[in-house]
């Protein structure tokens, strides 16, 4: 009957040491991204933003459109940190313009939910990463305002939308500056809105050669005007901007 316990004993012992192992494991950041809508009301989200935080050492959670204040502050207690994702154009409204022209087409069940999402990240002091159309939402969350139309706006419409590629500068001491170590970057471009007076406090990261704001920054936020998540896809350099993110959630899971 020893013989029996001891043997059992024995076998037990992987086991426990497996477990203990994987107990000390730390688990990964868990990331909330905000979703669009399909023209039928359905929430839906492409891949490549999920695919670029799983890619980075991250686990997305696709939250819901929401409609009231406890919604969204309790979907982002649950997270470590939050993506705003591209989209639709803002309604000018909420920054106190009337709309300029037809070519601005808005979401307003979307725009509710952003804005309600964003700022419960921004008072939970949690890590946000903020592309397209989520940097105009930070940017008009924090207090600034949009160009509407960039073609009827700005001095170089060519450069913005359609997927067209252009170098942007990197300013000096920006985080994508040091991410990259260089002082300008070629990116991607699919926008129809841009910043235009950008909000108090933050800190301007890049710019377009038209001066178009394409990257801006506070302590909390990093927001860029184009699409990393599409060019990991062929340039896995771009994971450092992810994994940069990632890395910042530590700080607010301990």
């Amino acid at each position: 009957m020893r013989h029996s316990h001891l043997i059992l004993l024995i076998a037990l012992l992987p086991l426990a040491a497996c477990c203990g192992r994987r107990s000390a494991v730390e688990p990964l950041p868990l990331v909330g991204l905000s979703c669009g809508r399909s023209d039928s009301g359905a929430n839906t989200l492409g891949t490549t933003y999920t695919d670029a935080i799983l890619r980075a050492g991250g686990l997305p959670l696709v939250f819901p459109t929401v409609s009231d204040e406890t919604a969204a502050r309790e979907l982002v207690a649950r997270v470590d940190g939050v993506v705003f994702t591209g989209g639709p154009d803002f309604d000018p409204a909420i920054y106190g313009e009337d709309i300029l022209n037809e070519t601005v087409e808005i979401d307003a069940v979307r725009d509710r939910s952003d804005l309600l999402l964003a700022r419960a990240a921004l008072d939970s002091g949690k890590p946000i990463l903020a592309i397209c159309r989520g940097g105009q939402l930070m940017n008009i969350a924090l207090g600034g305002t949009l160009y509407q139309d960039i073609p009827s706006q700005v001095t170089d419409p060519d450069t913005h939308g359609g997927g067209a590629v252009h170098a942007i500068g990197l300013e000096p001491g920006s985080t994508l500056r040091r991410l990259f170590g260089v002082d300008s970057l070629q990116v991607n471009s699919f926008h129809h809105q841009a910043v235009k007076d950008p909000a108090p406090g933050i800190r301007i990261a890049a710019r377009a050669p038209d001066g178009l704001v394409e990257a801006f920054e506070t302590d909390q936020v990093l927001a860029v005007q184009f699409h990393p998540e599409k060019m990991v896809q062929t340039d896995t350099a771009w994971l450092r901007l992810f994994r940069h993110f990632l890395a910042q959630t530590e700080t607010t899971r301990r």
